[in-house]
């Protein structure tokens, strides 16, 4: 499989594969031995890149998450799958107590509640070092953002968290938090995940994708960002929309609803002509080989629906129609 780095620091920067894969669902609505097959052919595609989170699924059963690191740990313990595997995990929007919510009730980005959360993590998972950690949403308690630095970071001096990532926050936030790392000597943000696909939503209404507030699209300003920043990866969730491009049963959100995704629906369908294969594989060919670079972070639910995802490994876009996607507007 493709390859791409991740980090910057020849200590801690690692090699992962371009198609990382999303276990959000995995111990929850995807089943156990689901689960294991979907995992076990990701890493005899030669995938190395997984991705997780502390609260995931609280909204399955209204509790307070981690059954989906709860299940990778006993997919790790299980499988000798070496030491190549890139494992992913979020804090910051894990429920405090049972019946709550991300929105209302987050464990937040103190020092304390990093640590908690991190070392609660390392247990799920059965790990002594986390690859990559993420603080998940912004911090809705106060706490300064110079704390949230220095906490993160303690995790990387200690050799407990490899790389330190960010999700859903404000582009001027991450800016900040990157730039008071550097100014103290200290390991900041290296990877950057945000939701990002084909489809170009309106920016006028927030996130698309959430109904309840602007969490985290990947805009303008966050591409832009991270072409003055050419260290940054950016992880892209939801790539592929909740399967909207194939299914009349999954309309577009309504942040979707405009001229201009009549245009790159249209490209799109010319390019899936002509090339046979299928839509989720033209998007997430697509999005490898942007500029700057992206790796979609994909799901799924059976291991028929994962092989398709993975045919997009495959998929070479000639210029032209790399030229012809870029610019349907």
């Amino acid at each position: 499989m493709r390859q791409r780095t991740i980090g910057t620091d020849p200590a801690t920067r690692r090699e992962v594969s371009a198609l990382a894969l999303g276990a959000m669902n995995m111990g929850t609505r995807t089943d156990e031995k689901t689960s294991f097959a979907i995992l076990d052919r990701y890493v005899e595609a030669g995938g190395t890149f997984i991705d997780t989170s502390n609260n995931y699924a609280f909204w399955a059963d209204g509790g307070q998450g981690g059954q989906s690191e709860e299940l990778i740990g006993r997919w790790l313990r299980d499988r000798d799958v070496g030491e190549d595997l890139v494992i992913a995990t979020k804090l910051g929007a894990r429920p405090l107590a049972p019946g709550t919510g991300y929105t209302d009730n987050a464990e937040g980005l103190s020092a304390r509640a990093i640590r908690e959360a991190a070392e609660a993590s390392r247990e799920r998972l059965g790990l002594e070092r986390v690859d990559l950690l993420y603080a998940h949403i912004e911090d809705q308690r106060g706490v300064p953002l110079e704390e949230t630095v220095e906490g993160f970071a303690d995790l990387v001096r200690e050799g407990s968290v490899g790389l330190l990532g960010v999700s859903n926050h404000s582009v001027w936030r991450v800016e900040r938090a990157r730039a008071l790392a550097a100014s103290a000597g200290l390991p900041g943000y290296e990877v950057l995940q945000y939701q990002h696909g084909y489809l170009r939503p309106r920016t006028d209404i927030g996130d698309p994708l959430c109904p309840d507030g602007d969490i985290g699209g990947a805009g303008p300003d966050l591409l832009t960002y991270m072409r003055a920043e050419p260290g940054l990866t950016l992880v892209a969730y939801t790539p592929l929309l909740g399967g909207a491009y194939v299914r009349d049963d999954k309309p577009l959100p309504r942040g979707y609803d405009h001229p201009g995704t009549t245009a790159r629906l249209a490209a799109l369908g010319e390019v899936v002509a002509e090339t046979g294969a299928t839509p989720h594989q033209v998007v997430l060919a697509w999005q490898m080989g942007h500029e700057p670079p992206i790796v979609p972070l994909v799901g799924a639910s059976t291991v028929e629906q994962l092989d398709e995802l993975l045919g997009a490994l495959d998929l070479d876009l000639t210029e032209d129609q790399r030229a012809r996607l870029n610019a349907a507007d």
